[in-house]
C-alpha cells in the first residue's frame, strides 16, 4: 500500500492543485489529461449593406470550455493588430478616431485607449485571463466576444446552440446587461431572487435611459410593495447614488454600460440585511449638470430620476447637422461600394456560340472561366456579392442578361467570350465597351456575337427598338460610365494571361446588344479564337481556364482599388 501511494504521488507531481482535488473525488486514473481539441468556430459577420461573410475562427477545446483564438478572431472581424512582449494590441477603424485595445497575457483587465486625447480611456475586466498557447492569445469565446462587444461598441455574440459567433457592424451596442453582454443562451430565464418574497421587499427588474436634449431620465421598473429610497447628489467625478432599502435585484443583469449621453454606466451593489444601492456615472466632462431629482411613479411603479443639465441650443443642432451629414456620407459610401458584381458566360443551352476545329464550344469555355473567375472574387473579397446570369447550360436571351444585372443592384457588369474569324491566324484577347464601331473588325465582332438573338423566338419583336439610332442613345445613356468602363476594359487588359501577336492592346467599342441594357460600367471580353488551331488548345484546357479567369481577376483588382480609393475621396470631401 505504501508503494502504490508514493507511486500516486510521484504521477502527480506537475498537475495542478485543482486536477488533484478533481482526482481526489473520481475514479479516473492519476496521468489521465484534460483533453484539448483544436477546432474552428464560425464568425458570421453582417456588414451595413445588409450582406455578410463567414470567417472560421481559430479555436480549441479545453474540456466543455471553447477558446478561441483573440488574432483569429480580430482577423475576422477587418480589425489589424500587432504583438508586443506582454500580448496583444488591437486596432479598430471603424469610426472616427478610432481606439486601440491592449490585452495582456495573464492579465484580468484590458485596456481600451481612443486615438482622440479628448476621450479617457477605459478598462474592460474580464472573468477569464488571456492564455498563450504556441505563440497565440486565447481566450473563453464568451469572453472574446463580451470583449470586442465592449470595446467596439457593436454587437458580438456567442450562440451556444449553435456553436457560432454573430457580429454586427451595422448596430451600435447600447445599455445591454453587462452579464449578458456577449453570449445568447438558448431558453434562457432568470428567476426572480427568491429573498423578493420575504420580509416585504421588492424587486427591481429592470433599468430604462431616455435621453432627453437637457439631460435624461432614469426609471427602475419594480415589482412589489414601495420602499424607502435615497438620492445622493453626483460627486466631484460625477457619481450619483440612488438607495433602496428590502429592495432586491439581478446584479448582472442590471449592470449596464452606455456609449453615448450623459448617463455612462449604471452599477448595482446588493448589500446584506435586503439593501440595494445604484452607483449612477454620470459625464459631468461633457456636460454640466444641474440637478438630479427623484421621484416615485406609484401608477406604474417606477422609481423615476431626473438629471438635468445646461442645453446648449446651438451645440445640440450642430450635432444634429452632423449626425445628418455622417449619416448621408455613410449612405453614399454604401452607394457607390462595389459591392455587387455580375459575371455574365455568353451564350449557352441552345446557342453553343463559336466553335473550334477540334469542336470545342464557346458556351463551355466561357462557362468555366466565369466559374472560375466568380471563385477568385468570392475568395478574396468576401464582401462582394457575385451574381451569375446563368450558372449552367442554359439559353438565357442577351436583353434579360442586363435586365438581372439591373434587378440585382449591380455594380460592375462583365460579359465573357470566345472569338472566331476567318482569318485562322487572327489571336489574342480583346476587351469591348458600348459604343458605335470605329473599324470593321469591330463590327464583324459585334455582328457575330448579336446573331444569338435569332435563336430567340420572339426576337423580331423583342428587339425592334434595337437599332442603330437605339444604339446611339443607349451609349449617350451609357456616358456616366463611359469613363469607369473604359478604365475597367484597360484594367483587365493588361494581366490577361495570353498576349496577343497581332491584335492591339487598345480597348475598342462597339454595338454589344448585351451591354445596351446593365445600368453600370460594363465590358465584354473576348479571350481568345477558337478559330485559331493553337488558341483553341489552350482555351479547352481546364488549367488554362484558370489562369485566364485570374488574369481577368486581376484587372477587376485594380479597377475596384483605384475606383474606391477614388470615389471614397471624393464622397468624403
Amino acid at each position: 500500500m505504501h508503494h502504490f501511494l508514493l507511486r500516486i504521488r510521484y504521477s502527480l507531481a506537475g498537475v495542478t492543485l485543482l486536477t488533484l482535488l478533481m482526482l481526489s473525488c473520481t475514479t479516473l486514473p492519476a496521468e489521465t489529461p484534460v483533453q484539448q481539441t483544436e477546432t474552428t468556430v464560425p464568425l458570421v459577420v453582417t456588414m451595413r449593406n445588409g450582406y455578410g461573410y463567414t470567417v472560421r475562427v481559430l479555436a480549441f477545446k479545453n474540456g466543455n470550455n471553447v477558446m478561441v483564438d483573440i488574432e483569429s478572431m480580430a482577423r475576422a472581424l477587418r480589425l489589424s493588430f500587432r504583438k508586443n512582449q506582454d500580448g496583444l494590441v488591437l486596432e479598430e477603424s471603424f469610426v472616427m478616431p478610432g481606439s486601440l485595445c491592449t490585452i495582456t497575457i495573464d492579465n484580468n483587465f484590458v485596456r481600451v485607449v481612443s486615438r482622440s486625447p479628448e476621450l479617457p480611456a477605459r478598462i474592460v475586466q474580464l472573468q477569464a485571463k488571456p492564455v498563450s498557447k504556441q505563440s497565440r492569445i486565447y481566450l473563453p469565446v464568451i469572453q472574446a466576444c463580451r470583449l470586442f462587444t465592449l470595446w467596439l461598441e457593436r454587437d458580438v455574440v456567442y450562440n451556444s446552440k449553435s456553436g457560432r459567433i454573430n457580429a454586427s457592424v451595422q448596430s451600435k451596442h447600447s445599455g445591454e446587461g453587462v452579464g449578458r453582454i456577449g453570449v445568447i443562451r438558448s431558453g434562457e430565464q432568470r428567476a426572480v431572487p427568491e429573498r423578493s418574497t420575504q420580509s416585504g421587499g421588492t424587486v427591481i427588474t429592470g433599468i430604462e435611459v431616455e435621453k432627453r436634449a437637457n439631460g435624461a431620465i432614469i426609471s427602475f421598473l419594480a415589482s412589489g410593495p414601495s420602499v424607502q429610497t435615497s438620492l445622493l447628489k453626483p460627486d466631484t467625478e460625477g457619481n450619483a447614488l440612488f438607495s433602496l432599502e428590502k429592495a432586491y435585484c439581478d446584479i448582472n443583469l442590471l449592470s449596464k454600460i452606455y456609449n453615448t449621453g450623459i448617463v455612462r454606466a449604471i452599477t448595482p451593489k446588493q448589500f446584506p440585511g435586503a439593501g440595494l444601492q445604484f452607483t449612477l456615472a454620470l459625464d459631468n466632462r461633457s456636460f454640466i449638470i444641474n440637478s438630479v431629482d427623484f421621484q416615485r411613479d406609484k401608477k406604474n411603479n417606477r422609481y423615476v430620476l431626473y438629471v438635468r443639465s445646461d442645453a446648449d441650443v446651438e451645440e445640440i443642432h450642430r450635432k444634429e447637422k452632423e449626425l445628418q451629414i455622417a449619416q448621408v456620407l455613410s449612405r453614399d459610401v454604401e452607394k457607390w461600394k462595389l459591392n455587387t458584381i455580375v459575371l455574365d458566360a455568353g451564350h449557352g443551352g441552345k446557342d453553343p456560340g463559336a466553335i473550334g476545329g477540334n469542336g470545342t464550344r464557346e458556351k463551355d469555355v466561357v462557362l468555366n472561366i466565369v466559374h472560375d473567375l466568380g471563385t477568385f472574387i468570392e475568395q478574396k473579397w468576401p464582401d462582394v456579392r457575385v451574381i451569375y446570369t446563368r450558372k449552367d447550360d442554359t439559353f438565357i436571351p442577351l436583353h434579360e442578361r442586363g435586365k438581372i444585372a439591373n434587378r440585382s443592384g449591380g455594380k460592375l457588369f462583365i460579359s465573357v467570350h470566345c472569338n472566331a474569324s476567318p482569318n485562322h491566324t487572327a489571336r489574342g484577347s480583346e476587351v469591348y465597351i458600348l459604343g458605335e464601331h470605329k473599324n470593321k473588325a469591330a463590327l464583324d465582332v459585334a455582328i457575330f456575337e448579336n446573331a444569338v438573338i435569332r435563336n430567340e423566338a420572339d426576337y423580331q419583336q423583342e428587339y425592334r427598338d434595337f437599332t442603330e439610332e437605339h444604339l446611339i442613345m443607349s451609349s449617350m445613356a451609357q456616358n456616366s460610365f463611359a469613363k469607369q468602363s473604359t478604365t475597367l476594359a484597360q484594367d483587365i487588359l493588361k494581366p490577361v494571361y495570353r498576349q496577343p501577336t497581332n491584335n492591339s492592346r487598345a480597348v475598342r467599342q462597339a454595338g454589344f446588344m448585351v451591354l445596351w441594357t446593365p445600368s453600370m460600367p460594363s465590358a465584354l471580353v473576348e479571350v481568345g479564337y477558337l478559330s485559331n488551331t493553337s488558341e483553341e488548345t489552350i482555351l479547352r484546357d481546364r488549367q488554362e481556364q484558370a489562369k485566364i479567369a485570374y488574369g481577368i481577376f486581376q484587372g477587376v483588382e485594380v479597377y475596384r482599388k483605384n475606383y474606391e480609393t477614388s470615389t471614397m475621396a471624393a464622397v468624403s470631401q
